[in-house]
């Protein structure tokens, strides 16, 4: 392989990450393709790890085939030269100099050893991660993510227990049952807040994508074959236990979404996977100076942001699954390959990815509104109810702190009570603290993308990765 190849670093090895990459590659440019796990392939094919030797893991994935094709095109373009793939590197910070790019990673699972890859661009496809909404009990061992349990069942082939209720909203949740009922998990009950006139309401939209369609109904009839039962319009009020989760009250809600008196019934339960959409990543986006449009990154139609030499895709540019992330990767890729070669791209070699991130984005948008999250969640939360959990804040004290001295804000309501101070830097509790605060989610404005010890920021002998870097 020649070096004087143009060079792009692309950060995120999910969908996004892996179509960027391939796209790339295929027109002549070097990618340096950066991630935080051992294998690629993101959270959507996220693999077992090789020693369980799992027989059939597509078992537990849809859209096999699309995977397959993607890894074997990484392995193709590393074998020659034209890709390096830097498992467990967990980048912290996206370093801009007047034409090129220094990508700073941590490396290993202790994320110690500082590393720097550099590229003439970057393209961002750093994905999404779960909207977390306390409720009394949530902090019991046995309450999980709906997205971690499913990466606790593709990761590890395990499960948390045998009984389990799979509550909350969101299309997350289909998977995440039948993958638990498969694996032999009884799913005491299906628990979603969405009303489903709100599909009526939106089935234009919705039918524009029959294959989605066809997908959920395959969840649906899988649903009925172990015989879950689900419960629409009605959300999870406590998880209850002593040491751990032995049991969920679940009660019906109304049309303002406020829970209906004298509807909670109790479910015993082991496991509780509990899920309401997604954030974006975009930390590294924002350390870069990029526009956000909310809490998504703004890209235009080449998927480019309006830092130049920064391309965007996936999750990060707005939550819409696997098919939207590898279209957007597919366009950045494309894009990118052209614009570091000094010529226009031709839109006309991606129309058939533009036209389905146009139906998507469409579909993606109509979800988004028959999944929202019940408009009153925030009085679930009782004033001893643990929000903050690495700060150790209650939903009283951050009430107290709106109230009485006047937080507006997610940042003024963390100065005033250390609520976001901790391991996660808000991650998990700040859509809560905004709920109970009264206003908008907004991003954060970090710094660093993740904590990074002092000894990495002090020392100045950061060493260039032999892999990758130029």
């Amino acid at each position: 392989m020649t070096t004087d190849r143009p060079h792009l670093a692309v950060i995120g090895a999910g969908p996004a990450g892996l179509a960027a990459t391939v796209a790339a590659a295929a027109h002549g440019v070097r990618v340096t393709l950066l991630d935080s796990a051992a294998q690629p392939g993101g959270q959507f094919y996220r693999q077992p790890a090789a020693e369980l030797r799992a027989h059939r893991p597509q078992a537990l994935h849809h859209d096999w085939r699309t995977w397959e094709r993607l890894r074997d095109a990484l392995d193709t373009y590393v074998e020659a030269g034209a890709v390096t793939h830097l498992t467990d590197h967990h980048v912290w910070f996206v370093e801009r100099h007047a034409d090129r790019f220094t990508v700073h990673a941590l490396l290993g699972p202790e994320q110690e050893d500082p590393v720097a890859a550099h590229a003439d661009a970057v393209l961002l496809a750093t994905g999404g991660y779960e909207k977390v909404l306390p409720f009394p009990g949530w902090a019991l061992p046995g309450v999980l993510t709906a997205g971690g349990a499913q990466a606790l069942l593709k990761g590890t082939l395990a499960v948390s227990g045998r009984t389990a209720v799979v509550a909350g909203s969101g299309p997350l949740l289909l998977p995440v049952a039948t993958g638990l009922a498969a694996a032999g998990v009884q799913i005491a009950a299906l628990v979603e807040s969405a009303d489903p006139k709100a599909f009526v309401r939106r089935s234009r939209a919705l039918a524009a994508q029959p294959g989605k369609l066809a997908e959920g109904a395959g969840y649906a009839v899988r649903l009925l074959r172990h015989r879950v039962r689900t419960l629409t319009r009605h959300t999870v009020v406590e998880a209850h236990g002593t040491g751990r989760l032995e049991a969920v009250t679940v009660a019906a809600l109304d049309g303002e979404g406020r829970v209906r008196p004298g509807t909670g019934r109790r479910i015993a339960c082991d496991t509780l996977a509990v899920g309401h959409g997604m954030l974006p990543h975009t930390d590294l986006a924002e350390t870069l100076g990029c526009r956000l449009d909310g809490m998504n990154v703004q890209v235009d139609d080449e998927q480019r942001t309006d830092v130049p030499g920064v391309w965007a895709a996936g999750e990060t540019t707005g939550i819409g699954g696997s098919a939207l992330a590898l279209a957007e990767g597919h366009i950045a890729g494309r894009s990118a390959a052209a614009r570091l070669a000094g010529r226009a791209p031709d839109p006309h070699g991606w129309a058939a990815a533009a036209r389905a991130r146009t139906r998507l984005r469409e579909f993606a948008a109509a979800l988004d509104a028959v999944y929202a999250p019940p408009a009153h969640w925030s009085e679930l939360i009782t004033d001893d109810t643990v929000v903050c959990r690495c700060e150790e804040v209650t939903g009283g004290v951050i009430r107290e702190a709106v109230a009485e001295l006047g937080a507006g804000d997610v940042r003024t309501v963390k100065l005033l009570t250390r609520a976001g101070m901790g391991w996660c830097q808000g991650r998990v509790c700040a859509p809560a603290v905004a709920g109970l605060a009264g206003c908008q989610l907004a991003p954060s404005r970090r710094p660093f993308a993740r904590p990074v010890p002092l000894g990495v920021l002090a020392r100045e002998d950061t060493h260039p990765t032999g892999r990758g870097s130029s």
